[in-house]
């Protein structure tokens, strides 16, 4: 819906320049560590199976990209976007508006079938609290009192450190899924922050003033490589696509035949083979979204 797009751009677009570049992004990609299937498949104790009822499968003109979903941070987006991919209303939707360095926004239903998802909008979901002792940040960036940013499941987060509702005695603490690349978020209706429904963007580099506005509610595990390839529009026209990639489906793995369901695992980020990988030295202290996305690898 050209209507979301403007919105969007209106309140976005100068964000582009703080995003990371398509090239910085893809050199990130590249030095990532490569695992197999069958490496983590054989070690349960350094890898985490995704349950499929969160595994989303958008099949694009330019491939496939393998979403992991996380319904506990943000429960009525997952709700509807899993009932949306579920109904079959993606099939032919576009990438309607992708900017370079910034993101790729798709899923204007309306502009296909001309009523939209038929769906009541989303009451934002933009932050979360977390209860530390059920939902620790896994790892940790710097001392766990002081953290302001780490990895739970392979999801990274941003938050108010701990030692702040210790000292309000609070039970919970803010959080919230900053919009790195690779992250999916909610597109929304300018400043009206309820009114997200069946539109997405995925993050092609890192906006953080995005953070706190918008509905961020998964990952691309697989295929974000696709992602960096869709057709960009011109910055003069806000990103829009003439003659623009197509989601030709999007599935929920669970829903899928067993011999054609993707199964996917992501590397466990509570274990010191996880923090090898980060290849930190003592003292740093990395913004989350500067560190490389946490291995994952995907089956069929």
């Amino acid at each position: 819906m050209k209507l979301v797009a403007i919105a969007l751009a209106a309140s976005a677009l100068a964000l582009t320049a703080a995003a990371e570049t398509t090239e910085d992004a893809s050199a990130t990609s590249e030095a990532t560590p490569q695992y197999t299937v069958a490496e983590a498949k054989a070690d349960p104790a350094h890898w985490r199976a995704v349950d499929p009822e969160n595994l989303f499968i958008f099949d694009t003109t330019k491939g496939r990209v393998v979403i992991e979903a996380f319904p506990e941070i943000a429960p009525k987006h997952y709700k509807q976007f899993s009932t949306i991919i579920r109904s079959g209303m993606y099939s032919g939707t576009k990438f309607h508006r992708v900017i370079e360095g910034f993101m790729a926004q798709g899923g204007d239903i309306r502009a296909i079938n001309g009523e939209g998802s038929g769906l009541p909008n989303i009451e934002a979901e933009f932050t979360f609290q977390r209860k530390p002792e059920e939902m620790p940040l896994e790892y940790a960036i710097g001392y766990p009192e002081d953290a302001e940013g780490g990895f739970i499941k392979g999801f990274p987060i941003a938050t108010r450190p701990l030692w702040i509702a210790q000292d309000f005695g609070n039970e919970t603490v803010e959080s919230w899924i900053p919009h790195c690349q690779g992250v999916v978020s909610t597109a929304r209706l300018g400043d009206n922050v309820n009114s997200g429904n069946s539109q997405f963007f995925l993050m092609r580099g890192y906006a953080d003033h995005l953070d706190k506005d918008y509905t961020a509610w998964g990952r691309v595990i697989s295929g974000q490589d696709v992602v960096m390839s869709l057709k960009k529009g011109p910055d003069a026209r806000d990103g829009l696509v003439t003659d623009p990639d197509i989601l030709n489906s999007a599935s929920v793995a669970a829903d899928m035949p067993a011999a054609e369901r993707p199964k996917a695992w992501v590397m466990r980020t509570d274990t010191e083979e996880f923090v090898e990988t980060l290849d930190l030295k003592e003292g740093d202290l990395p913004h989350v979204c500067d560190l490389p996305a946490v291995p994952a690898v995907v089956e069929n």
